[in-house]
């Protein structure tokens, strides 16, 4: 690849000064022949370029030494594949994740965004008498940005995990939302106990919750209550991929029939959501979700907030798996799962905020930088 201009020294400045925070796992008195800020950029940029192991991430560096050599130090030239190994085998995932944000992405500060939280299996992690890495992150939709992640052996666990993961990140202001798994009472409380507020699904894990929500909204339709304040929201009909589709949300906060109201610290709304989807020239399905939340607010911003929760699904593990190969990667000894799922984390919203016009897919973009180091520097440093 021919080499392009280097980043400004600002820029560079700046990007020593963020990773310069990860403690280096080597033995400080010994002699080390690559520095470790090196290894973390050359890495970055391998997993930009879809590169999917620690032998790509050698190739790059060899392809690219005359670029890299403009603003790294490379004492010993381009690492070989064993170091880059090591390296990501020893590294704290979460000081790896925090510094490389503080670098990337600037302080993020909290306050109105929607923080959702849910879980994904590393499943190439699996092999070698060891279970797959389960992880549970914690995603900014609006701006591709991952505030935290930890490691759970189990999906199952995801329940204990949450509270530990909200410890980690500052989510003062913000929405959280959570699948059905994470509505637990404890957790409302841990959301609460931040300063943030909680949008929860609700399931039959929770039997006699979901029952009384579900009876409520339905006496309702039945005209068997009173008619009682509560908020409407309704969608036009929408065609899309051969079927018709109608949704409506509906808010209430005549909250004091339920049980054990009390029990879920600041809980003020519950919300049904409703969707109707017709097969063109076939069967009609109606779906009914349920929720309860800490906020009060329309029901159409409700909708919002639930849609986004998705995005977790769709905007980040999906692509993770299908951009990047997720799925696929076999590094799992000590921490080089986690910590190559921070790389991908953090490439996939570096991808998603550089322009690199209309309607150019991550992929493309991908592409783009792995050809041309003046784009992958624009991808790095935003310049």
């Amino acid at each position: 690849m021919e080499a392009g201009k280097v980043p400004d020294e600002e820029s560079v400045l700046k990007m020593k000064e963020a990773l310069g925070g990860i403690s280096d796992p080597r033995r400080q008195w010994g002699y080390l022949r690559h520095m470790l800020p090196d290894i973390l950029v050359i890495g970055l940029c391998s997993v930009i370029t879809k590169g999917a192991d620690f032998e790509d991430m050698g190739d790059l560096g060899r392809d690219s030494e005359e670029w890299f050599a403009g603003f790294l130090e490379l004492p010993h030239g381009i690492p070989g594949e064993d170091t880059f190994r090591r390296m990501f085998e020893r590294i704290a995932p979460a000081r790896l994740l925090e510094c490389l944000r503080s670098w990337l992405t600037g302080s993020a500060e909290p306050g109105g965004r929607e923080v959702c939280i849910d879980g994904k299996t590393l499943r190439g992690s699996k092999g070698g008498g060891r279970k797959a890495v389960h992880m549970v992150s914690a995603w900014v939709n609006a701006n591709s940005l991952t505030l935290g992640q930890l490691e759970t052996r189990e999906k199952s666990n995801e329940i204990t995990a949450i509270p530990e993961l909200l410890e980690l990140i500052d989510v003062k202001g913000d929405t959280v939302t959570v699948d059905a798994m994470g509505c637990q009472a404890e957790i409302a409380a841990k959301i609460r106990s931040k300063g943030a507020d909680y949008v929860l699904a609700v399931k039959e894990n929770r039997p006699t919750l979901h029952g009384e929500i579900a009876e409520y909204f339905r006496h309702l339709d039945e005209a068997k209550l009173p008619p009682l304040p509560e908020d409407i929201w309704e969608s036009g009909l929408e065609k899309d991929h051969g079927r018709l589709e109608r949704r409506r949300v509906r808010t209430a906060c005549d909250i004091g029939f339920l049980s054990d109201a009390k029990k879920w610290k600041g809980l003020r709304t519950i919300v049904e959501s409703r969707g109707e989807r017709t097969v063109i020239g076939g069967e009609t399905k109606v779906t009914c979700r349920y929720y309860i939340s800490s906020r009060d607010c329309a029901a159409e911003e409700f909708c919002r907030i639930i849609r986004g929760h998705w995005s977790i699904e769709n905007n980040l593990h999906w692509a993770l798996d299908v951009s990047f190969g997720e799925d696929g990667c076999r590094a799992r000894k000590d921490n080089s799962p986690k910590n190559l799922a921070v790389m991908r984390k953090m490439a996939l919203g570096l991808l998603r905020a550089v322009d690199a016009g209309k309607g150019v897919s991550l992929r493309r973009k991908m592409r783009m930088a792995c050809r041309n180091t003046d784009f992958l520097r624009k991808v790095l440093f935003g310049k």
